[in-house]
């Protein structure tokens, strides 16, 4: 599973993404991950927008393989109920 993360500086919810998918990662083998900082990157929501294929509120915007899930409570709740970790 590869997931792409995509947040900003100063954003609670981003850290806990962030940290939730290094434990992922240092739990499994099958598991990697790319933080996108969209401030340094220059990405605008209304850019996240496109890719998500809605509105995009707030961030982080998670993408599990490519297919975007939702933000960090929806990340969390797939690692549950998929027995991640």
């Amino acid at each position: 599973m590869f997931a792409v993360i995509f947040g900003r500086p100063g954003c609670p919810y981003c850290v806990r993404a962030k940290q939730l998918a290094e434990q992922l990662t240092e739990a499994r083998d099958d598991f990697t991950f790319r933080y996108v900082d969209i401030h340094a990157e220059g990405i605008t929501k209304a850019d996240l927008s496109k890719s998500v294929g809605s509105e995009v509120e707030t961030v982080p915007q998670i993408f599990l393989d490519e297919k975007p899930i939702g933000g960090c409570t929806d990340f969390e709740q797939i690692v549950r109920e998929q027995g991640l970790l």
